[in-house]
């Protein structure tokens, strides 16, 4: 099976001795350590890698800060995913400088350690949300299966945002969970700013299920959002699973079923292209 062109929707760099670093912990031994761009040089070594979407993993301002500063001289980054504080009172003025960094693709707030589910429907974020449509920016949703329903009627109150779902909602693949996740998921594909990335998987999983019960989580997220669909590896994340960046693309191609050269394509390099503006 040959591997396709791949432009990577959602990757990470870290430095794990940062003071901003919250996670990985020691409880995460084989992410414990420092990643940078060298080392998803070596992961990739090999692949036909368009280039990454570089997407941040501390709610902290000085962790999007550095990433921008690592990524600037770095060919293989085609874009950020910034995270900013919404609900902050100069949120929309941290977003207006966001914006004018160079590579500057949207906002992700890490909405699974919010403990209210529907925290993104509060009101003092609305002036947040009017930032990043006035800069164009694009919403990424770092959400749990219970956000789904909150998320859906975020999407219907802001139409004109592009919003894509990180890790396919992070569905309970690990007990072979689909319900309420499987009808949430189908609501928000019906709403067209909605988007899906078709990554995380494999660590929603535990440690030794086979790859293959992955299947129906996969194969509904194509059936919802077909062309709206984009793939991502969510390295170095995949590596507590103790596999490989190709690992996943062989498992998705695996997965998937029969695709076309052309829907190969959209899901691996098109769809992501298209949503981030990368053109």
């Amino acid at each position: 099976m040959s591997r396709p062109r791949v432009l990577d929707s959602h990757q990470h760099f870290w430095r794990i001795d940062a003071p901003e670093c919250a996670w990985p912990d020691a409880a995460w031994p084989l992410l414990h350590r420092d990643f940078l761009p060298a080392d998803l040089a070596a992961a990739t070594s090999g692949l036909d890698l368009a280039g990454t979407v570089l997407v941040q993993s501390q709610p902290d301002d000085r962790d999007t800060d550095w990433i921008f500063d690592l990524a600037a001289d770095e060919s293989m980054v085609l874009g950020i995913v910034a995270w900013a504080a919404l609900e902050a009172p100069d949120a929309a003025a941290r977003i207006a400088a966001l914006a004018g960094r160079p590579g500057c693709l949207g906002v992700r707030p890490m909405l699974q350690g919010i403990k209210d589910s529907e925290w993104i429907l509060r009101d003092e974020l609305a002036l947040a949300i009017h930032a990043l449509l006035a800069h164009g920016l694009r919403f990424d949703a770092l959400v749990e299966p219970r956000h789904l329903p909150a998320l859906a009627r975020f999407a219907q109150r802001w139409p004109q945002l592009p919003i894509v779902i990180d890790h396919a909602g992070k569905p309970d693949a690990a007990n072979l969970a689909q319900e309420p996740w499987r009808s949430d998921l189908a609501a928000l594909s019906r709403l067209p700013n909605v988007w899906c990335k078709l990554s995380g998987l494999r660590t929603q999983q535990a440690q030794g299920q086979d790859v293959a019960a992955l299947a129906p989580y996969v194969r509904h997220v194509l059936d919802l959002f077909g062309a709206r669909t984009m793939w991502g590896s969510d390295w170095p994340v995949l590596v507590h699973m103790g596999d490989s960046y190709a690992d996943w693309i062989d498992d998705t191609l695996a997965l998937a079923g029969a695709m076309t050269a052309a829907d190969k394509h959209r899901l691996f390099e098109g769809a992501a292209r298209e949503f981030y503006g990368l053109n």
